[in-house]
């Protein structure tokens, strides 16, 4: 059964106070600022730079990530409009295998036919759920899009060729992690349960609105965007912060461990919430540096799990599903990288 179909009979969860939001946000706000101050005068030597070159620093990071992300996004919320109302019902459905994990295989590969990074495959999927894809199916797509792209091929491949084997074990890994987290899902008795009641209540909006379908994708593309944005923007300054808060120098000291640099490169994937379409780029800064088996683990890791995509992520699902695939991946790139260090 469908998500808007099911949202459509369950009764909509209260609205939440848009005022109690604003005072929560204001909060952590205040703590974050207060609690750099007293690190600033309680050991003024843990940061090479002072505070307001830092807080410069991180606004600057904050921005970049924003409008790295921008158009990317708005062009996932352009193709969910496209999905949720354009096209007729049936057309993409006819085309999926019955079988379930063949639909999840095939939906894995949809992203070699959509070049966006995963900043714009979140609201895509958004409209595939809409649409009455299943949560699991979904899920496989969200984790194997970014990964297997024909942008993230090609720059993956300008970056490394086929050195040590990199862009293999970086395609097949994400192909293999995002079918077993379909596959982990696709048992879930109420898959409805990983859904946040917001996401449920935009789906019964989307539903319920009448008229051609210039109004409805007019809708919809207010709907997405009012979802979307906020988190994009909450992600993008938790990313600039957090880049700026945790010394870059105590990750690259532990490069050369086989097992912790595998560690410090998939943090620094988190930390960083680089778009999939020129993280390869960024990778291969520390080629000389790390092991061949951390720079797979930071390709994979940095699509699936950043903190800019737990924002996005969270607008559609639930805080246990982000800790799960959370889990699922950092433990399968760590086998992945060691696999490939013992390799080359």
């Amino acid at each position: 059964m469908s998500v808007a179909t099911t949202s459509r009979s369950a009764a909509p969860a209260p609205p939440r106070s848009g005022v109690s939001r604003t005072l929560v946000a204001l909060g952590l706000g205040v703590v974050v600022i207060t609690g750099l101050f007293l690190v600033d005068a309680l050991a003024p030597t843990f940061f090479p730079a002072p505070l307001p070159t830092r807080a410069q620093d991180g606004l600057t990071l904050a921005l970049s990530v924003l409008i790295e992300s921008l158009p990317f996004v708005v062009l996932g919320v352009l193709l969910s409009i496209i999905v949720q109302v354009w096209v007729p019902p049936g057309a993409i459905e006819r085309w999926m295998p019955r079988t379930p994990w063949a639909r999840r295989a095939v939906l894995s590969l949809l992203g070699m036919f959509i070049p966006v990074c995963e900043c714009g495959n979140v609201p895509f999927a958004r409209g595939l759920l809409m649409r009455g894809f299943g949560v699991s199916d979904t899920l496989t797509f969200l984790v194997a899009a970014p990964i297997v792209n024909p942008i993230v091929i090609i720059s993956t491949h300008a970056a490394f060729g086929f050195s040590d084997g990199i862009l293999v074990a970086r395609l097949i890994g994400g192909f293999l992690i995002a079918n077993l987290i379909g596959w982990l899902y696709s048992r879930h008795p109420d898959p409805d349960k990983l859904l946040t009641e917001r996401f449920l209540e935009t789906c019964e909006i989307v539903v319920q609105e009448r008229g051609g379908r210039g109004r409805r994708s007019l809708a919809q593309l207010v709907v997405e965007l009012r979802s979307v944005m906020p988190a994009l923007i909450i992600g993008s300054l938790i990313a600039g912060a957090v880049q700026v808060l945790i010394p870059r120098s105590a990750l690259l000291a532990i490069g050369s461990d086989p097992a912790l640099s595998i560690a410090a490169m998939m943090l620094l994937a988190v930390v960083v919430s680089l778009c999939s379409n020129v993280d390869a780029f960024f990778a291969l800064s520390f080629a000389s540096t790390f092991t061949p088996g951390s720079l797979v683990a930071f390709l994979v890791v940095g699509p699936v799990v950043d903190l800019k995509l737990y924002a996005l992520l969270r607008t559609t699902f639930t805080t246990r599903v982000l800790v799960g695939i959370t889990a699922v991946v950092v433990l399968a790139a760590f086998a992945l990288g060691t696999v490939v260090n013992l390799l080359v």
